[in-house]
């Protein structure tokens, strides 16, 4: 598997490419601000065909140039549908504070937008993807496994020692906790993790050392009586 990436923007997201190989067919991951140049780079350098963009969730920094991506390429961009208004209402996922700050920013939907289900296996760019549900920082947080590979592309879900805040709009700090401890504790420690922000980990890093996975992981009942 080829996965390509680079931090768009002033948020530092990270926009993925990933395919098959170097070639063939691929998937855009999470284009978030000013990402458009960096994905044509991308397609370029390792001469990619994108057939699809898949996002994580529908928070500004992470879908900002899903529509002029989608356009150019007359492809169509995948969220669950509890994040879909983000698409065109990209204020509705911040805080009141934080939404003036984009209150004259117009955002669209691309033209083709399709929906994805907790479990769904997505079939593209020669791929086979698991749509994972994993709400808590936002309603409609998704993540992308390839059991194959060992990969996991996390979002906003699981960082580097840290997990997506739950203090926004559709955010909820248990439910993050529960997504964590059904989708990420069950998954073997050599997974990578590519996350929405700062760099790659491992599932068995996190594990270890990130609090708030130990924090998510079910504590042993008692131990006495019948």
């Amino acid at each position: 598997m080829l996965i390509a990436g680079f931090p768009a923007g002033a948020f530092q997201t990270n926009c993925y490419v990933v395919a098959p190989a170097a070639g063939e067919e691929c998937v855009i991951v999470d284009p978030g601000q000013d990402a458009t140049e960096g994905v044509e780079e991308l397609v370029r350098e390792h001469r990619l065909k994108p057939v699809a963009v898949l996002l994580t969730h529908g928070h500004l920094d992470h879908v900002w140039s899903v529509a002029p991506v989608c356009g150019a390429r007359d492809v169509p961009a995948w969220i669950h549908p509890e994040d879909r208004h983000l698409l065109s209402d990209p204020a509705a996922g911040w805080s009141d504070t934080s939404a003036q700050l984009f209150g004259g920013l117009t955002l669209s939907e691309p033209d083709d937008v399709r929906e994805l289900s907790d479990g769904a296996v997505l079939k593209l760019a020669g791929l086979e993807l698991v749509v994972d549900h994993t709400p808590g920082h936002t309603r409609g947080s998704v993540s992308f496994r390839s059991p194959g590979d060992g990969v996991m592309l996390a979002g906003d879900l699981l960082f580097a020692g840290s997990i997506g805040r739950s203090d926004l709009p559709g955010g909820d700090y248990p439910t993050i906790l529960r997504s964590l401890a059904t989708k990420c504790l069950p998954l073997p420690d050599d997974t990578v993790v590519l996350p929405g922000h700062g760099p790659q980990t491992t599932i068995g890093r996190e594990r270890a050392t990130n609090p708030y996975l130990k924090e998510a992981a079910p504590h042993a009942g008692p131990t006495r009586g019948i």
